[in-house]
């Protein structure tokens, strides 16, 4: 019966938060890491083998996402994309993002029933915490995955240790130890869970003792390898800062800042976003500083004074503090003091303080008591709903997502910028230039900034202009390889080649962040220049460091310029991996297949680029070379009519019609065909013959003659022209 109850009472709580986060489905917003999670990432977006391969085995340096190891994260995602979701479709992404947030409550509500044995209080606790208004992030950000994942298979293996000390089980022992390897390949938050199982003992399991310590060895040997691995893979590719590197005071500011920060969010969870930034100035007569510590000063010793009566607060306030500790910024590994996100996991010692409470306050059976607790709690889980709906509101793209942030933080830096991405983004050049300059009046220092103006000066043709923004900008960040490109482009736009190779070099020569970029833009030139060897080693060294559609593609368009068609088919197919949209790659793929005569790939790969492109009037002419040669003159003709419709001043195109109903027999339409080739081309000698000739098989002599000497007239030597009108003359 108990159990009946439970289940029912976790549908009703699913469902509640299901609805809640309904919207969360079709938002749009690619925020901070979502390019390098997704968008940008050529592993998730080439679902297979090889990819799997290099999530689970690049652990000192993970090649698709700078930071920590976290593969089961890469995987879901790279899942996800297999099942169809696309940087214009992030609804695959986010069904399983809220199917997961909906399995975490549930399980939840199943760890507080196991601890406490009342499924009323778990499922309306379980309701708040699914409907809350800080699990909105971890839901709608993308890359936040590895957040859900995480808790995922935490509360898994809470779930499973408690069963454990209830039943002594060896399987559940193996399948907590088991559960929380996964929850640290998905993100390495997790690590303290031994520490969190120990304070279970202390409460409310009541078990604590030399036994119950030792037999948590084999997970901190877990942890500790854990610890060992995400630091490597951390400071190899992201750099972390240690407390050393700025001074240990902050730690203690940090910290108590913090406490009281998440605290106040999850009890007045009001003005959240997905930036909060660090006070400043760190001293203690900041008020953000200084309430952090009073508060700090005021809570830890009413929770030690709490022990009188009850365990329940202080190891509820410990669970979370150690869940949320790796996360306190002691190293710092973000810019932003504080998440949303980072609350999720940790939220449950909260839950679990909030549970023993409910349960005092039920010590005695009285109607009116319950359903006084039950109106508060359905009263704040409406409050929370509509929180959460409204902060939802903000995630449906990118534009009212940054608005959000520089309205919750008008004076930080970095939403400022991001909103003036967001804007030049949509080709709104005025207020993307408006919040860039913002920015430099809030740092005048920040170099990103100044790229970003310099870009739009570019893009507007002024060059002067840009390119003071961007040797500024490379003053500021001399080892920033996006402003070198930038640079190198604007030389190439100006016809300066040399400079603009002698730019790239520069860059690669200052060891600069993601130089795959140079290594791409100083292979094209130099492949533009015929430098063909030195360009490809330039490409392939590029697609190495990250195999980006541009490098990709101009590596396909080199192997094909020496003839190595199977490796540009490859590289093609590479690039369709990243941008399976791109009508262009499909062409050079119905190229490569069209020049090796295998003639029903070709034509697949051109209707594939037709039915991205129903423009493409290159594909239609080539599709008319397929079946011209194949004998199917109609289907040919068919084709080519296409693509002249789409370009009428397309020569070539024209001529292989003409040809085609020459073949065909369909003379009277290849002469007209001919007669608009020489519209376009007039002084076309060789056009001008073919007229002639055609015009002979129509029997039109006379007009046939006049073609040929109106090229004679140009070109007295031409040998085509006179060798036909003395033909003629003597059929006459």
């Amino acid at each position: 019966m108990k159990n009946r109850l439970l289940i029912v009472l976790i549908i009703a709580v699913c469902t509640a938060v299901f609805i809640t986060h309904w919207p969360a489905l079709s938002g749009r917003a690619l925020i901070i890491d979502d390019r390098s999670y997704f968008v940008d990432n050529y592993l998730v977006r080439n679902p297979g083998w090889d990819s799997l391969k290099k999530f689970i085995t690049e652990v000192r340096e993970p090649s698709s996402v700078r930071g920590y190891y976290q593969p089961l994260t890469m995987i879901s995602l790279m899942l996800d994309y297999a099942l169809g979701g696309q940087s214009d479709s992030l609804r695959p992404f986010h069904q399983t993002g809220l199917a997961i947030h909906i399995a975490n409550t549930a399980f939840v509500i199943i760890l507080l029933y196991q601890l406490f044995g009342q499924a009323w209080i778990a499922a309306a606790l379980g309701l708040l915490f699914g409907m809350h208004p800080l699990t909105v992030e971890p839901v709608a950000w993308l890359g936040e995955r590895k957040t859900l994942l995480a808790a995922f298979f935490t509360f898994s293996s809470l779930i499973l240790y408690v069963r454990y000390v209830h039943k002594y089980s060896l399987k559940s022992y193996i399948g907590c130890a088991l559960m929380y390897a996964l929850a640290l390949l998905s993100k390495p938050t997790s690590t303290l869970l031994p520490v969190l199982l120990l304070l279970l003992d202390f409460w409310p399991l009541k078990r604590l003792n030399r036994r119950t310590i030792l037999e948590k060895i084999p997970l901190f040997i877990i942890g500790g390898i854990s610890s060992v691995v995400t630091y490597v893979s951390q400071n190899f590719t992201l750099p972390v800062n240690l407390p050393n590197d700025y001074g240990f005071i902050r730690v203690p500011f940090f910290i108590c800042h913090n406490i009281i920060f998440y605290l106040s969010k999850m009890f007045w969870p009001v003005n959240l976003s997905p930036y909060y930034p660090y006070p400043s100035p760190l001293v203690f007569s900041n008020p953000m500083i200084l309430i952090g510590v009073i508060g700090t000063c005021v809570l830890i010793p009413s929770l030690i004074i709490s022990l009188k009566w009850t365990r329940a607060v202080l190891t509820g306030w410990l669970i979370f503090f150690v869940m949320i500790f790796p996360t306190m910024q002691i190293m710092q590994f973000s810019d932003v003091v504080a998440a949303d996100k980072f609350a999720y996991l940790p939220a449950i010692g909260i839950l679990m303080t909030l549970a023993a409470f409910l349960i005092w306050l039920c010590r005695t059976e009285s109607t009116r008591r319950y359903i006084a607790i039950s109106l508060t709690v359905l009263i704040l889980a409406g409050v929370e709903s509509f929180a959460s709906r409204r902060y939802l509101a903000c995630w449906q793209d990118n534009l009212s997502l940054f608005k959000h942030m520089v309205n919750v933080t008008p004076d930080a830096v970095s939403p400022n910028k991001y909103l003036g991405i967001a804007f030049a983004e949509i080709g709104d050049t005025e207020q993307a230039v408006e919040y860039f300059k913002k920015v430099l009046t809030l740092d005048y220092n920040d170099a990103d900034a100044r790229a970003n103006l310099g870009k739009i000066c570019a893009d507007q043709g002024r060059y002067d202009e840009a390119m003071d923004y961007y040797n500024e900008a490379l003053r500021l960040e001399p080892n920033e390889s996006e402003t070198y490109n930038h640079i190198a482009v604007i030389f190439t736009r100006q016809g300066r080649i040399d400079e603009a190779i002698a730019v790239y070099r520069q860059g690669l020569e200052h060891n600069t962040i993601y130089p795959s970029v140079l290594h791409t833009g100083l292979g094209t030139l130099l492949f533009q220049q015929g430098r063909i060897d030195e360009a490809m080693n330039e490409l392939e060294t590029a697609v190495k460091l990250k195999p980006d559609a541009t490098a990709l593609n101009n590596l396909g368009v080199a192997f094909a310029s020496i003839g190595n068609l199977d490796g540009a088919i490859e590289c093609y197919k590479k690039v369709i991996g990243l941008n399976p949209k791109n009508a262009e790659t499909y062409y050079n793929i119905g190229n490569i297949y069209l020049a090796k005569n295998m003639y029903k790939d070709a034509e697949n790969e051109y209707k594939n680029a037709l039915s991205l492109n129903p423009g493409y009037a290159k594909a239609y002419g080539n599709l008319g070379i397929i079946f011209a040669q194949q004998g199917n003159l109609d289907k040919a003709i068919e084709y080519f009519e296409q693509a002249a419709k789409i370009e009428p001043d397309n020569i070539g195109v024209r001529y292989n019609l003409a040809m085609t109903l020459i073949n065909k027999g369909s003379f009277k339409q290849a002469a007209d065909e001919y007669r608009q080739i020489l519209r376009l081309a007039p002084q076309d000698a060789g056009m001008r013959c073919m007229l002639g000739d055609v015009l002979v098989k129509l029997g039109r002599y006379e007009e046939a003659a006049a073609e040929y000497e109106q090229v004679l007239v140009t070109d007295p030597n031409n040998t085509d022209a006179r060798y036909a009108l003395d033909k003629l003359k003597v059929q006459k």
